[in-house]
């Protein structure tokens, strides 16, 4: 059964860090490149990071850039979101997901622009004094 398991939320102060994981089970990640998505209450889904099967190419929403940072260990089988400098409004459901995609460049291309194929069922980031 192909799926994909997210830890690492939890709650912390404004400026704090926390690290996410994505773990994949039953496929090899080799083959897809992997994004990070939020939704948080009343909001649509934002797609927040991508990274490609190589890590050849990586993409950050505005938002995030220069406090998120996306890293992968195929042998590992996981994919990780650094994110620093938290603030109230990163404040969502975080969710992994995986797209079949064998180009290193995937992500500096498409990043969200096309239907992801598996999605984890989301870990709950709450950053509050």
């Amino acid at each position: 059964q192909l799926q994909l398991a997210e830890s690492g939320g939890g709650l912390v102060q404004p400026g704090g860090s926390l690290r996410l994981s994505c773990l994949a089970s039953g496929f090899t990640l080799d083959y897809y490149a992997i994004g990070w998505f939020r939704q948080a209450p009343g909001k649509e889904r934002e797609g927040v990071s991508c990274i490609s099967r190589y890590s050849g190419s990586t993409y950050y929403a505005d938002s995030v850039k220069a406090r998120f940072t996306i890293s992968r260990s195929n042998a590992r089988n996981t994919v990780y979101l650094q994110m620093n400098n938290l603030k109230p409004e990163d404040t969502a459901v975080y969710y992994c997901a995986a797209i079949k995609a064998l180009s290193d460049y995937y992500c500096s291309q498409y990043a969200f622009g096309t239907p992801y194929d598996y999605w984890g069922q989301g870990t709950q980031v709450t950053v509050s004094s």
